[in-house]
């Protein structure tokens, strides 16, 4: 039983980790975009297990790819041999990234990504100071809260490197909100030139930034910030990463990877999720000249293993053979301009915003434009209640998430504003 499981749940894993829901669900199956908990209840997922189910749950050709690479037998080898599956993902992966000459390590996760990419920045510039923005979230590992602009996530002050800070694309709250798109640009880019005079010793590694901030609630800056911070950049020699680990793969629906927004190639580029879908699988991609800047011998036991790397394979190829980044586009549109049409107006909601299947509802006290995590949470809960798994996020943790599956149908994204529509206008006190 359901409660059993919390129970013991509750008597062996530590009371950071979350669960979500007042009632915890244990989901015990999944088919295409829907998933059934151990009640027998059936619900359409708009989160994807924090954007990692990109393509849905059981699709035979992931299920197939894994099947055949079990039934060699060989689930497991390290890297210290030949793993054909992971050389010719990594192969994919470097014609797809749009870094000339690239070269990809593999890891587990997305913060083991962009702690590697930390790694090979830092080494490359012999620096350890970094760039970040606030309201961002790279990762659990002490490097990667160490990037990390969310109070929230940060679960330790102790930090091997030295940042500064700067600005996000917030556009409801900040020095920077009240700004037009071209003039948030040109002052974010101001700002960065006075940190890196003020708060720098000069010899910066690199500036690390998500395309889109996915735990920080879906923030994301105008198109052509990044070309505006790199040019800043490229004059002092530091590098740029971008962290991909939510907004690639055609999630935003215009790019393949969100930093094609701005005009830019970064050196780096981290990813993690949805290449696995449900299978862990991760990694950096960046110039040969930067992700050779490792002096000594390192490799990631499980990194790109036989298994993850048969899935990351068929994922890719699925992905592109089924055009998902169009579909990403279509369907977000509906979800984005439905939702727009139908509470863009109330006084509780601040914001609709994203790109693609990336998209966030900001829920403030109306009259005060102040952040309203309990009505935020009231939509969650109304959201499950009527067969809709959504997300929670940003610095205030007012903000519902949505990053559904790829495949996600429009009939899907119907069916799922109806459900959103309704949960936002009765959580409001709003009559429908």
């Amino acid at each position: 039983m359901t409660d059993d499981l919390l129970a013991r749940h509750r008597a062996v894993l530590p009371s950071w980790m979350p669960l979500y829901y007042a009632e915890p669900i244990e989901l015990v199956s999944g088919a295409g975009r829907r998933v059934t908990d151990a009640q027998g209840r059936s619900y359409l997922d708009f989160f994807g297990g924090v954007l990692t189910n990109m393509i849905g749950y059981d699709i035979p050709e992931i299920r197939e790819a894994v099947e055949r690479q079990l039934a060699t037998g060989i689930a497991h080898t390290s890297t210290l041999y030949l793993i054909r599956q992971q050389v010719e993902l990594a192969e994919k992966i470097a014609q797809r990234s749009g870094i000339p000459d690239a070269r990809v390590f593999f890891t587990n996760s997305g913060t083991e990504a962009n702690e590697a990419a930390l790694l090979v920045a830092t080494n490359h510039r012999r620096s350890h100071q970094i760039l970040a923005v606030r309201n961002s979230y790279h990762g659990r590992s002490y490097a990667t809260m160490g990037v990390t602009g969310n109070r929230t996530w940060s679960a330790s002050g102790l930090n091997p490197l030295q940042v500064a800070w700067l600005h996000s694309g917030d556009r409801v709250r900040g020095l920077l909100a009240r700004l037009s798109a071209d003039e948030q640009v040109d002052a974010a880019v101001e700002d960065l030139r006075e940190v890196l005079a003020t708060q720098t010793a000069g010899d910066v590694a690199a500036l690390i930034a998500e395309p889109i901030q996915g735990v920080g609630g879906f923030v994301h800056p105008p198109d052509g910030l990044f070309a505006g911070w790199k040019k800043v950049l490229d004059e002092h020699g530091i590098l740029f990463i971008a962290d991909e680990v939510q907004t690639g793969w055609g999630r935003t629906g215009e790019h393949f990877w969100g930093y094609q927004a701005h005009g830019i190639t970064p050196d780096l580029l981290t990813f993690a999720k949805g290449i696995g879908n449900g299978f862990a699988l991760a990694g950096v991609v960046g110039r040969a000249e930067v992700l050779e800047s490792v002096s000594a011998i390192s490799f990631s036991t499980f990194g790109g293993n036989p298994i993850s790397t048969a899935a990351g394979n068929a994922v890719l190829d699925y992905l592109i053979a089924h055009d998902l980044q169009a579909n990403a586009a279509r369907v977000g549109a509906i979800l984005a301009d439905g939702l727009r049409s139908a509470v863009g107006d109330l006084d509780c909601v601040a914001e609709v915003r994203g790109k693609g299947l990336m998209l966030g509802v900001e829920f403030v006290r109306s009259g005060s434009g102040e952040p309203d995590p309990a009505l935020t949470n009231r939509v969650f809960e109304a959201a499950r209640e009527g067969g809709l798994l959504t997300g929670k996020g940003g610095l205030h943790g007012n903000v519902l998430r949505m990053g559904p599956p790829l495949t996600l149908t429009e009939e899907e994204a119907r069916e799922g504003l109806a459900i959103l529509v309704d949960a936002i206008r009765s959580a409001a006190g709003v009559a429908a």
